[in-house]
C-alpha cells in the first residue's frame, strides 16, 4: 500500500521575533508570509537565487551519487592510459590538472550553498522546537545571530547552570543515601 506524503503550511507564530535583538529566526533573509514582494532588482536576485538553489542541489546530489565518483574513476584511468601515446607531454599533464583546478573550484561554491541551505534548515527545526517546548528560552531560538562575545557569555551562562545543576544532583543523591 502506498503512502502519501501529506504537506501542510508551517504556521508561524503571530510574533516570530524572539528575543535576540529582533532578529528573525533563519536570518534577515528569512521570506515572511505577508511580505510585500519587489518588483525591482531585490526580484531578479530572488530569481537568480532560487535558479541558482535549485541548479546547485540538483548538482551537489548528482555530485554524491555512486555514479558521478564511478564516472571521475573512469575520466582518471582513461586520461592515465592515454599518457604513452602523448608521451607524458607537458600538455598531457595539463589537461588533468587543469580539468581537477576546475572543477574543485566549482564544487567549492556548490557545496557551501548546500551546506548553508541545510544549516539554515536545521537551524529552523531546532528553532520551532526550543519555541515549543514550554520551559526552554526562545532566545536560543536565534543563537546563530548573536555575536562572538553573546555567544560566549550565554555559554558561561549554561556551563555555570550546568554546574549548579551537577552540584544539586549530587546534594540530592547524598540525602537520599543518607535516609
Amino acid at each position: 500500500m502506498a503512502h502519501k506524503l501529506i504537506r501542510s503550511k508551517p504556521q508561524v507564530a503571530a510574533n516570530p521575533r524572539v528575543s535576540s535583538g529582533g532578529k528573525i529566526p533563519g536570518g534577515s533573509s528569512a521570506k515572511q508570509p505577508g511580505a510585500k514582494k519587489s518588483n525591482g532588482p531585490a526580484h531578479k536576485h530572488s530569481a537568480w537565487h532560487a535558479m541558482f538553489s535549485n541548479m546547485a542541489c540538483r548538482a551537489a546530489h548528482y555530485a554524491g551519487h555512486p555514479l558521478a565518483f564511478l564516472t571521475a574513476v573512469l575520466l582518471v584511468l582513461i586520461w592515465a592510459l592515454t599518457g604513452p601515446l602523448f608521451n607524458y607531454s607537458d600538455t598531457w599533464q595539463l589537461v588533468i590538472n587543469t580539468s581537477t583546478t576546475i572543477v574543485t573550484f566549482l564544487m567549492v561554491f556548490l557545496i557551501q550553498h548546500t551546506q548553508n541551505r541545510d544549516t539554515l534548515a536545521v537551524q529552523l527545526k531546532l528553532a520551532e522546537l526550543i519555541m515549543a517546548a514550554t520551559e526552554a528560552e526562545n532566545r536560543l531560538a536565534t543563537a546563530e545571530d548573536l555575536s562572538e562575545e553573546e555567544l560566549e557569555e550565554l555559554h558561561k551562562d549554561f556551563q555555570r547552570r550546568a554546574e549548579e545543576l551537577d552540584r544539586l544532583k549530587q546534594h540530592r543523591a547524598r540525602l537520599k543515601h543518607a535516609s
